[in-house]
């Protein structure tokens, strides 16, 4: 199998059918505008979270741009309601989480729900492509343990003392 090149991550990307869960109206057209800019046309856009759980089901997406601090169904429930193998049919999509807090609670709250991916607002059209083709070109394995389910911890590379200078 031969690696991919810069070329065919490009085309990934602009290949990827994204799904916008968004309340905010203006969010949603800025997005649409940055998904754009990366050359992906492929884009749904709802305004909540029950109706985001519905489009994931209609219409496949590859990857979910979830803003986590909506009214209702929030992003916390939304992935609560995802992440479910046993119930919800699409329980592997990815998912990018859009956020103005950017508090370590919150990102923890996040991981422990399943969410692949950060984005914190303001979002760029770089950060943005970046989040897509991580998702899309190195997924994350989903894995079951205990009451989670969604993909795998990053490894971390061990923290290694720097050495001692014998002089």
């Amino acid at each position: 199998m031969r690696a991919l090149n810069s070329k065919d991550f490009e085309s990934l990307v602009r290949a990827t059918r994204v799904l916008v869960v968004d309340d905010d109206h203006y969010m949603r057209k800025l997005l649409r505008s940055l998904l754009l800019s990366n050359g992906i046309k492929d884009i749904n856009e709802v305004q909540s979270g029950t109706a985001g759980l519905d489009a994931i089901c209609a219409i496949n997406p590859d990857v979910v741009l979830l803003n986590w601090d909506m009214p209702d169904n929030g992003g916390a429930e939304f992935m609560r309601r995802v992440r479910v193998p046993d119930v919800f049919p699409v329980p592997h999509i990815p998912v990018v989480m859009l956020t103005s807090n950017h508090s370590r609670d919150t990102v923890m709250h996040a991981v422990r729900l399943g969410v692949n991916e950060f984005l914190c607002k303001p979002v760029s059209a770089k950060a943005l492509y970046e989040r897509i083709l991580s998702v899309r070109a190195k997924p994350r394995a989903m894995i079951r343990k205990g009451d989670y389910y969604g993909p795998e911890p990053r490894k971390i590379a061990p923290v290694t003392a720097p050495s001692a200078q014998i002089g």
